[in-house]
């Protein structure tokens, strides 16, 4: 079982889009929370220690990342996926790119 988690900025549209469309692959955990402070689900340290993957959506997001969370990110693999916020929750384009952009890091 792999422990992914998916980060945005405020945890309303793409990451918890991302946890959605991969809650149900019985070979994944997946999570989903926002870097900012105001998110709905806000990026804790227990999220970074317990994910084997973190998934980003912008590069401003993985340096805020690295910048935050440095000394609990250990062997975790961060992959930014350059997901611009353009996208409504469960957007089926959103959708498209995850799903095609996501299975070659698992």
């Amino acid at each position: 079982m792999i422990k992914v988690l998916f980060v945005c900025s405020q945890n309303k549209l793409r990451s918890p889009t991302a946890e959605a469309v991969f809650c149900n692959d019985a070979n994944l955990e997946v999570r989903s929370a926002g870097l900012n402070n105001d998110a709905e689900i806000p990026l804790g340290v227990e999220d970074v220690e317990w994910a084997e993957i973190i998934f980003v959506m912008e590069s401003a997001h993985k340096r805020k990342l690295r910048k935050r969370f440095r000394e609990h990110l250990k062997d975790q693999k961060v992959v930014c996926l350059g997901i611009p916020d353009n996208y409504e929750y469960m957007d089926p384009e959103l959708v498209k790119i995850l799903k095609t952009s996501i299975p070659q890091f698992l």
